[in-house]
């Protein structure tokens, strides 16, 4: 019998939707997850924005967004929940088993690892209110013990974006939050944001490879990054706060910014160059 994985390097990877389209660059993916897998325990956690986008176009539901929040009303739910939980979440785990991965599919609903509350109305970065809809906020501090008994016996916990709240009822939840959430409830020691932008940018759209959190609230409230950006980096700081020790965003693209995290990385006190 095969001892227990150890979980104390625990890396918890959020992809990026953009990225688990192509078949090409899927299994790329796929195989970098492998190499992964073989090292060290993962967890990982995706989006499928690009597709919901389609999806909700050819239903005529008009898409919305604050911030880079989806606002998730009754008829946009069910195709939130049906294009991450089913058609992108199962392409994930079937790539990955061919690369030779024992990946399990889940939702944030699966033994309530995703538990949440529906989000109060948000406050944007200039000031306004807006009700989300059915969109959930990650709540609780317990360990998920679904995903460490998986980690544990060596399988690749894929878990799409979904949330539930204590009454059963479904909800869309950022992929970052999740992501990040997940990683402090896990103890993990390094989260890795892959996505298909070369980390958050400068002013001249050079990459900034290290971050603090000083500079990086600046960007935030001067609305110096995108509205996706914005929830990315927000998700970021929680995690590195609440005690990740490493924090990376990357372009997941080319796949060995994941393998060997290159990127911008969110220090807490370090000090930093101003930004161009």
């Amino acid at each position: 019998m095969k001892q227990p994985r150890d979980l104390s390097k625990l890396l918890v990877l959020k992809l990026g939707g953009e990225l688990l389209v192509e078949s090409a660059q899927l299994n790329k993916v796929a195989a970098v997850i492998a190499r992964l897998a073989d090292q060290q325990a993962i967890v990982i956690v995706h989006g499928g924005g690009r597709e919901i986008d389609f999806e909700l176009t050819s239903h005529g539901i008009k898409k919305r967004t604050v911030d880079g929040l989806r606002v998730t009303d009754e008829a946009t739910l069910p195709v939130v929940v049906g294009v991450l939980a089913g058609r992108v979440n199962t392409r994930l785990v079937a790539a990955t088993f061919a690369s030779g991965v024992q990946a399990v599919g889940l939702t944030g609903a699966d033994a309530a690892i995703g538990l949440v509350e529906a989000a109060p109305p948000y406050k944007t970065t200039n000031g306004n209110y807006v009700d989300l809809g059915f969109v959930g906020q990650p709540v609780g501090t317990a360990t998920p013990h679904l995903l460490t008994e998986l980690c544990k016996h060596g399988y690749v916990p894929m878990i799409a974006s979904i949330g539930i709240d204590a009454e059963g009822q479904l909800f869309n939840v950022n992929a970052d939050t999740l992501a990040a959430h997940l990683a402090v409830r896990l103890g993990a020691s390094r989260l890795i944001m892959a996505g298909s932008t070369r980390g958050v940018l400068d002013s001249a759209g050079r990459t900034i490879a290290r971050l603090n959190l000083e500079t990086l609230d600046q960007l935030i409230t001067k609305q110096d990054v995108t509205a996706g950006m914005i929830a990315k980096l927000l998700a970021c700081r929680r995690a590195r706060q609440a005690g990740v020790a490493e924090v990376v965003v990357a372009d997941g693209r080319d796949t060995r910014n994941i393998e060997m995290p290159i990127g911008t990385t969110i220090v807490i006190n370090e000090l930093q160059d101003p930004i161009g």
